[in-house]
Parts: C-alpha cells; structure tokens; sequence
C-alpha cells in the first residue's frame, strides 16, 4: 500500500465542495432564534479591575443578558495547564483579555451593548522583554504569580528545563574550534483564512450541542470544555467540521467555550464570530524564541560538544509555551549525533497573548535555530555545509537528545539526494556515505 501511495498525486477526498464554494463551514450554519455575542477586551496590557457594571449593556434593546466570570459554571481555568481565566475579574495581563461578554439579537446590538460596559482598571506597568522580565525587580505579569518564570512544580525549585548528555566543557577542552551562535525568532501569527468562531446550542436530548473549529477534539472537549462547564463528556455534543485553516492556531480553545456559557446561561444557540481584527490582535501566538548555541568543533568535521541554551516568551499565561521547552529537547536539536549535548529552556511571563503551536510546532523553531548554527560551525573549519551534515548526520541506532533511540532513519540518503536534486556535486568521500552503523 505505502508504495501505491508515496510519490503519486492523491485525490484531496473532501476538494471538490472547498473549490467549488459548495462547502459548509461555521460561518454557514444557522440556527432558529440564533443569538450573536461580542466581547469586551481589555484595553490596557496589565492592570487590577476595581469594578465592572454591565447593566446598562443588558438594557440596550436587542440584547439579551451579559456573560462574566461569574457565569462560569465549572472551574475558572482552562488551557495545556489549566491556568488560563476565562474571564479577567479581578486583574488583565494582557491587552485583547476577556472581560464581559454581550449576547444580543444581532451583532450591531452586541457590540452597542459591549460600548455601555463601564469598567474601572487601575492601569499598571507592563513588561514586554523577556529578559526584564527575568529579573527579581521586575513586575510581576499577573498578581498570583511568585515569579515571571515559569515553574513546573510552582515553589521556585524548577524554572529551567536541563537536559544532560555527557560533559559539554570536557568536549569544549577536546574541540579545535569553538563557534558561538545567537537566534532571534519572531512572534507569528497563523493568519488562517477562517477567524476563530463557534456556535453552541441544546440539542434536543438536552445535551449542550458545540459546533467547533478545534484542531485538538478530545484534548479541547476533555481538558477544556468539561471542567469550565461543569459537565461529563456524556453531555456535551462536540460537533467538528472544516476549519478553514489552523496550522496550530486551533490547537487551543478560543471560542467554544464562551459560547457553551452563553448558551447554557440563556438556553439559545450562541455564535461567536471574531473579526480579522479581534483575531489578530486578542488570540494566542507563535511566541518568540531566542537561542544561544556554543558548538565544540574538530576540524574533521565532527561536532563533540554542544550547549544550547532557548529562552521561550510565552505571553501572560503558560499557553503551550512549557510543553514547547520540553518538545525543543525531545525534537529540536537536529538529526545529528553529539556526545556531550546540554540544553537549557526557560519560558517566561510577559504581558502578551499567550503562546501557542504552529507550524511544526517549536521542533521547527529549534531545528532553524541548529541548522544555522551547522552552517556557522562548516565556516569555521572551512568545510561545506553539506560535509559538516554528513559527517554529524544520525546513522542507524544513534540516540536523539533525550536519549530514545533511532532505529531506522535515513537523514544521510536524504542529504545526498537533496544534493543531487540542488545541483551539487559532493566529493566521492561523500557520496558514499550511509545510514548504516558507524
């Protein structure tokens, strides 16, 4: 069957109603007696909320009622780490944070609501650098924080990921060259063609019915959906779909769950539909990376020590940012076999949307960031990009960062067929190169 399939065009199953505009997406469904809701974002990057009145929202006409954090009828935290609020209550960490939500007739009525929402927020200093954000004198992100680094077990006894593998500065001692390389990533957004929406409603069988745009299903409707509603998964319907895109921007819940709330407050379907602009400037991100790597180089080529040091902005809450610190030492490092190998990861607090996957999600961010520093290595000893690959490059049984082996794997046929394909003619001591046991 793999043979059938590999190198041949495969019909896409379900292209035919996208090309043809005949297929159905979030957008299109529509419910009798549909209500629409329209957020109040906070307007200021860090702050403590005073007091909220929504009541002159509820009597603008149209409008059927507000949603607030008191409406949440399970747990008031939700995410890979469960720490997100659903809505701001008593403080905002980052601007674009949700604080009330109008439920209307139509949306011109929902946002008429939203613009008579009085909120009092005393405004504080906000910090953006994560390296500021870093030191003991910086303000903290959010109030119940004990520290802007992120901390697994919460009581400042571990704030960095470390991975060790051999003695990196005894292989220094051995190396003939030492090349140092720093990386800055950006932050990303995913920009995909369908902004973040949801619709909810209850079914006839007395179930919360979701139409969802999520990328995560039972991750979202298990670590999500269930603990903000306080219901089983026997009672909640989650309803998938085409989702017009995601690349790992729908790997985190945006909108279900605030529609699920609305729906089971006021018992009509709900649709929330963010606009390109509340997209871009209120979901959640690829965070920027920074990356420091010092290789230890013999001038054969080989690559006998390297200590990689990544520090993760992950925005006000944990978002998926530690997940991606660990990923970067599983996955990140390059197919490339080092004996003494150290890695660091922090992720750290700002007052910015939280982070989140894409794309290849942080194995490409930490893979871009060793690839460059592979080609900084070759230019140092004088060799090419392709031999200094080659020669470090996996061959059958070697071991990826965190120790797993790699059994099977062909990163030198690779290589060398990406020459050939590029146009590259590699000396004879190259092109016999193989996968096999060293």
């Amino acid at each position: 069957m793999m043979t059938s399939i590999v190198g041949q065009s495969v019909p896409k199953t379900d292209g035919l109603g996208q090309v043809t505009g005949s297929a159905l997406y979030i957008d299109d469904i529509k419910y009798p007696g549909m209500h629409y809701i329209k957020m109040l974002h906070s307007p200021v990057h860090r702050g403590l909320i005073h007091k909220l009145d929504v009541s002159a929202a509820e009597n603008v006409p149209g409008v059927l009622g507000t949603v607030t954090a008191r409406d949440v009828p399970g747990q008031d935290g939700y995410g890979f780490f469960m720490d997100q609020q659903v809505f701001a209550s008593e403080f905002v960490c980052y601007r674009g944070e949700r604080i009330a939500g109008v439920v209307a007739v139509n949306e011109d009525a929902a946002l008429e609501g939203v613009s008579k929402i009085k909120v009092d927020i005393e405004e504080q200093e906000p910090v953006f650098d994560m390296f500021e954000a870093m030191k003991p004198e910086s303000p903290l992100v959010r109030p119940n924080l004990e520290t802007n680094l992120w901390d697994k077990f919460g009581d400042g006894t571990q704030t960095v990921y470390r991975l060790r593998v051999g003695d990196v500065e005894a292989g220094f001692a051995e190396a003939d060259e030492i090349v140092e390389t720093k990386i800055y990533e950006a932050t990303n957004d995913h920009a995909q063609l369908e902004p973040h929406i949801s619709i909810a409603f209850l079914d006839d069988a007395g179930r919360l019915a979701i139409h969802t745009d999520s990328q995560a299903f039972y991750l979202h409707l298990v670590l999500c959906l269930c603990p903000v509603l306080g219901l089983p998964t026997s009672k909640i319907r989650y309803i998938g779909g085409r989702i017009g895109g995601g690349f790992g921007g729908r790997n985190d819940v945006h909108t279900d769950h605030i529609t699920g709330i609305a729906a089971l407050k006021f018992k009509v379907p709900v649709k929330w539909r963010l606009t390109r602009r509340e997209d871009l400037a209120t979901t959640m991100k690829r965070g920027p990376y920074i990356f420091k790597v010092k290789d230890g180089v013999k001038k054969d080529g080989r690559i006998v020590a390297r200590h990689v040091k990544c520090w993760h902005d992950c925005g006000a809450w944990a978002g998926m940012g530690p997940y991606a610190i660990g990923k970067i030492a599983q996955f990140g490092l390059g197919p490339y076999s080092v004996p003494n190998l150290w890695y660091d990861g922090w992720s750290i607090f700002t007052n910015k949307p939280p982070a989140t996957s894409m794309r290849g999600f942080a194995t490409t961010n930490g893979n871009s960031a060793i690839e460059l520093a592979m080609d900084r290595a070759a230019e140092a000893i004088g060799v090419s990009p392709w031999e200094i690959r080659l020669v470090n490059a996996w061959r059958m049984g070697e071991r990826g960062g965190t120790q797993y082996e790699v059994p099977s794997q062909g990163t030198v046929e690779t290589l060398l067929k990406a020459a050939e394909l590029a146009g590259v003619d590699l000396p004879d001591h190259l092109k016999a190169m193989t996968s096999e046991r060293r």
